[in-house]
């Protein structure tokens, strides 16, 4: 007689652990069936290294079984406050520690992991209070595709901070330089309202939809003590908000000083804003990859948010009534040349540092 693992769940495990995840196995069975499990789904090598049983483990010290616990992945014979002890002596490491269980007796050591997972068909009420997440399908295929997920949702949000703080920072350091030059505002308080209203609504959601990056569950965990803010993305924040200030300004000023009035002078700086905004949407789909390796129409709501943007910055500059709302005014299709081409610029100089970091980057991994 045999219970035999799911295949999907050797799959699984083999996930987790390319994403460097460890997965270790407590069960209540003989070391020899302990063994023997821990073969077929790949947590030992053909001899299965040490397995440790439950009366192994009480002889040990709690320094000692700190060490056992990070070295060993195969436990047996294990009585459940042994679970709890196992538990606490890997977060004595500084691990996270994600705990499966469905038994009452598992409700200790589910509570004190970092994140307890419950067995939603086989599982007890009390596993299931205890727990931080229910497994619908008691599928262990499901924890692994909960981190992907996981990556995959924590990797948009920072991509949207990425891409909305530029805007924030870069539209405080027009007007600052405004104040501090004693020149009239490339943007009014009111213009500002609308470029955040919009760019929030109609590219911030296509961007919050992005696919998962390929080889996502290959990278290793994140340190979940750092910040969220780390020095790559301010830099980038920083470089985008000088570009905003450099076009956004510049443009107001060398409109100016070509006749235009200004009304069109701050459309144009409006405009400059929002389309370098647009085109940033590209470049922050990925930290590190170029659009085109992520397949530049894999996202097709940013395809869609960009053409709507669009659309929307040609009512505002020429439909009238929105010239009444915010002090825009029609600019000749020329001007349009000068908002395209820093909103270019902007989109190549983020993919030069791209790729110039990834370089640096391999560098330092064939050093």
């Amino acid at each position: 007689m045999i219970d035999p693992p799911r295949p999907e769940a050797i799959s699984a495990i083999r996930a987790s652990q390319a994403a460097g995840i460890t997965v270790k196995m407590i069960t209540g069975d003989h070391a020899l069936t302990a063994t023997a499990i821990g073969r077929q789904i790949g947590l030992c090598q053909d001899d299965c290294g040490t397995v440790l049983t439950g009366a192994e483990l009480a002889k040990l010290s709690d320094a000692e079984l700190i060490e056992q616990a990070e070295r060993v992945n195969v436990f047996a014979r294990v009585a459940p406050e042994q679970k709890l002890r196992l538990v606490e002596a890997l977060q004595a490491r500084g691990h996270v520690v994600a705990m499966t269980g469905d038994g009452v007796n598992d409700a200790p050591a589910l509570k004190q992991a970092n994140i307890g997972v419950a067995m939603g068909i086989t599982g007890t009420d009390v596993s299931k209070e205890a727990a931080d997440m229910i497994l619908t399908d008691d599928n262990f295929a499901s924890i692994e595709a909960a981190v992907e997920e996981g990556r995959g949702v924590f990797d948009n949000l920072i991509k949207y901070i990425a891409w909305t703080l530029p805007t924030n920072l870069g539209e405080g350091l027009v007007l600052l330089a405004a104040i501090i030059a004693g020149v009239t505002l490339p943007i009014l308080p009111i213009q500002i309202l609308w470029i955040n209203m919009v760019t929030a609504a109609v590219l911030g959601v296509a961007l919050s939809l992005e696919p998962k990056e390929p080889g996502l569950m290959q990278r290793p965990p994140r340190n979940p003590k750092a910040p969220l803010l780390n020095g790559t993305l301010i830099w980038r924040i920083v470089l985008v908000s000088l570009i905003i200030l450099a076009g956004a300004f510049g443009l107001f000023e060398y409109e100016l000083a070509r006749g235009a009035s200004v009304e069109e002078a701050r459309t144009v700086a409006v405009n400059v804003v929002i389309f370098v905004q647009l085109f940033y949407l590209f470049n922050a789909r990925s930290m590190t990859r170029s659009p085109f390796q992520l397949g530049f129409f894999s996202n097709p709501w940013a395809i869609g948010g960009a053409v709507l943007m669009t659309l929307i910055q040609l009512l505002f500059t020429y439909a009238p009534f929105m010239h009444n709302l915010f002090g825009s005014a029609p600019i000749p299709w020329v001007l349009w040349v000068d908002v395209l081409a820093v909103s270019l610029a902007a989109y190549l100089i983020i993919e030069l540092e791209k790729w110039l970091r990834r370089k640096l980057s391999d560098r330092k991994i064939l050093s």
